[in-house]
């Protein structure tokens, strides 16, 4: 009686070897491997000769583990084998000649670079996981994230309430709305800027990886400006300067507040992210020359009330 041999597909990484049998339907399967490193097959299935018995049998080039899966679908059998070495074998049998019905699965194959490095992949992914499990966890990182997003969220609407409020005024009143600006945002503007007080804590504390000077330095310049110098004199409010120092302040910070909420939640969106860097780079130092002349126009104020004061007690 002739010999029915089904098709055999092969494929191997370092440490292991996968055969795929070209038999569909495959019932009483007989798989095992012989003390001379032999695999023996034998199915009931559907191949190339019809619905037959088939077999065959490989002697592998090197040692494999005698535990060997197998998974029979309608299709084909699946077979895989470990190598008891992890290497890279140069053929799968012992013979120089490869049997006929034996071919490689180009589907699963890789070569010899290409299985090393995902040898690397998975070392490193064990590595990495390796490390993490040694990294002590922060349990109060949920809670210091939530506080974070709260915290960006609460100054993202009040800076965007003032951005709008001063947006709208111009196109209604047009020029006119330079004049009171202070008087209809100051409230929300105080709010905002003492709430950025936090901005110079949070580093101390360890909740962010700023730097505590930089922080500190904006924070109070923005303060002594807004606290000190707008609130100190009244006849300054009415200036267009405060329009102008405020509208600057409120862009930058409608664009930095909501790109630091979504680094909280680990997300990045590619736009804001663009737009947060971009136009810092011409806003930030007009904010700054904005703030320098508005210093330099309140001291001129003062000299010239001095001299008028001066003139006034003398003609008296």
């Amino acid at each position: 009686m002739q010999i029915l041999t089904p098709h055999v597909y092969w494929a191997q990484r370092h440490g292991e070897i996968y055969l795929r049998v070209d038999l569909s339907d495959a019932k009483n399967l007989e798989i095992s491997l012989q003390e001379n490193n032999t695999l023996q097959f034998r199915a009931q299935g559907h191949g190339a000769k019809g619905d037959n018995e088939y077999k065959f049998s490989l002697e592998f080039l090197e040692p494999v583990r005698p535990e060997i899966k197998h998974k029979s679908t309608q299709r084909q059998v699946d077979i895989k084998i470990k190598k008891q070495e992890d290497r890279w074998w140069n053929r799968l049998t012992l013979q120089g000649k490869k049997p006929l019905f034996l071919a490689p699965d180009f589907d699963r194959w890789l070569d010899e670079s290409d299985a090393e490095m995902e040898l690397q992949a998975k070392e490193e992914k064990i590595n990495k996981i390796s490390v993490e499990s040694r990294v002590r966890k922060d349990p109060y990182l949920g809670l210091k994230k939530g506080y974070l997003f709260m915290y960006n969220l609460v100054q993202f609407l009040g800076f965007s309430w003032i951005f709008v409020n001063m947006t709208v005024r111009l196109f209604i009143l047009g020029q006119d709305s330079f004049y009171d600006t202070f008087h209809t945002t100051a409230d929300m503007m105080y709010f905002c800027q003492m709430m950025a007080v936090l901005e110079v804590i949070n580093p101390l504390l360890g909740l962010v990886k700023s730097g505590f000077l930089p922080a500190m330095l904006q924070v109070a310049g923005r303060n002594v400006i807004l606290f000190v110098v707008f609130g100190s004199l009244e006849d300054m409010q009415n200036k267009p300067v405060v329009f102008f120092v405020f509208y600057l302040w409120s862009t930058i910070e409608i664009f930095r507040y909501p790109f630091y909420m979504l680094a909280c939640i680990s997300t990045e969106w590619k736009l804001l992210t663009w737009l947060r860097y971009s136009l810092w780079i011409p806003l930030y130092p007009l904010g700054v020359v904005a703030e320098g002349l508005f210093i330099n126009f309140r001291h001129l104020y003062k000299q010239r009330r001095r001299r008028y004061r001066s003139r006034k007690q003398k003609v008296q």
